[in-house]
This record gives structure tokens, C-alpha cells and sequence, in this order.
């Protein structure tokens, strides 16, 4: 019995020293450092050249802001898929655009309007609740027409937009590469 208690190991506190050190802790950064700053960082870091991640930013933006809620993502994977842009660039750039894109939609759809010379939806909810139900399918063709007319407009904005913020990130990623090299984290 001695045998099977000696074998057993002490258990002791460590000891306490007189001056605890304690190890000083990273700051804390915020939701936007860590889900858009630090990406585009590292994407830098790992060889994404500045003027890519710009188009990449400025593709994401566009299409981020169009008027048909719920198509953003996929068309933006499919266009940076097809330019051979940076996915994820385009994707935080989409999708840092929808509370712009929710702000500008009643903008595009009366933008449309103009343009298209076609009478104000009926956007008040009691009369377009009306509508869906005694008439869905003519309803949903009546709202199409203003969609696709918000969405020519779009698109007129858009290809003006996306090489201006292209060009005018371009600049800014380049300095923020230029200081990645000069003191590497």
C-alpha cells in the first residue's frame, strides 16, 4: 500500500512569485477592422495586386447596389468569376453595399420612371396587398416593368461608377501596399 501512495504524484501549487507579470493583451478591433480591413490586408499581403482589388471593390460596389434585392451575390461571383477578379474583395464590397442598396431601390425604380415615361407604382401596401391577391400574376408583370426600367438605369450608372471607384481606390490600395512593405506585421 505504501508503494501505490508513493507512486502517486504531489499535486502543489506553483509558486507565486513577487512581482506577477502580467502579459500585456492585443486591443481589440472592431467589426469592421477584422470583417473588411484585415482581408484586404491580407489579400495584399498574399500577392493581390492593388489595381485588382480595386475592380474587385468597385465590381462588388456596383453590383451591390442594383435594384433587385436578392440577385447581388450570385451575379457578383459570376462577374468576378468571369473578369478573374478577387472573389472575396467582391463579395465585401457587395455586401457592405446593401443598406445603399435598400436606400437608392425607391431611386432607381423612379429613376426608371422618368426615363421610361411610365405612371408611379403602386407602391402603397393596402392597394399593391389588393392587387396580389385578385390578380398575382398580372400584378407581379406590373412591378417587373418597373423593376427592369430601375434596372436600365442601373446599369447606365453602373458603367460609369465602377471604373471611377476603380481608379479612385487604386491609389489608396497601392499606399497601403506601399506601407505593408515598409513595416511588415
Amino acid at each position: 500500500m505504501a508503494l501505490v501512495e508513493a507512486s502517486k504524484p504531489e499535486v502543489t501549487s506553483p509558486p507565486i512569485a513577487a512581482e506577477s507579470k502580467i502579459a500585456p493583451t492585443k486591443p481589440r478591433r472592431g467589426l469592421f477592422q477584422t470583417r473588411v480591413i484585415a482581408p484586404l490586408i491580407h489579400l495584399l499581403r498574399v500577392g493581390a495586386t492593388p489595381r485588382q482589388l480595386a475592380w474587385s471593390l468597385a465590381v462588388g460596389v456596383a453590383i451591390g447596389i442594383n435594384p433587385i434585392i436578392g440577385s447581388t451575390t450570385l451575379l457578383c461571383l459570376a462577374v468576378a468569376f468571369c473578369f478573374r477578379l478577387n472573389l472575396v474583395a467582391s463579395q465585401i464590397a457587395n455586401h457592405l453595399s446593401f443598406p445603399i442598396q435598400l436606400a437608392l431601390l425607391a431611386a432607381w425604380l423612379r429613376a426608371g420612371q422618368i426615363l421610361f415615361r411610365t405612371g408611379p407604382p403602386p407602391l402603397e401596401p393596402n392597394d399593391l396587398i389588393h392587387l396580389m391577391r385578385q390578380h398575382p400574376w398580372s400584378t407581379a408583370q406590373m412591378l417587373w416593368t418597373w423593376q427592369w426600367h430601375g434596372l436600365v438605369v442601373w446599369l447606365l450608372v453602373a458603367t460609369i461608377l465602377t471604373p471611377l471607384l476603380a481608379a479612385a481606390l487604386h491609389p489608396i490600395l497601392r499606399r497601403l501596399l506601399l506601407k505593408l512593405h515598409q513595416h511588415p506585421a
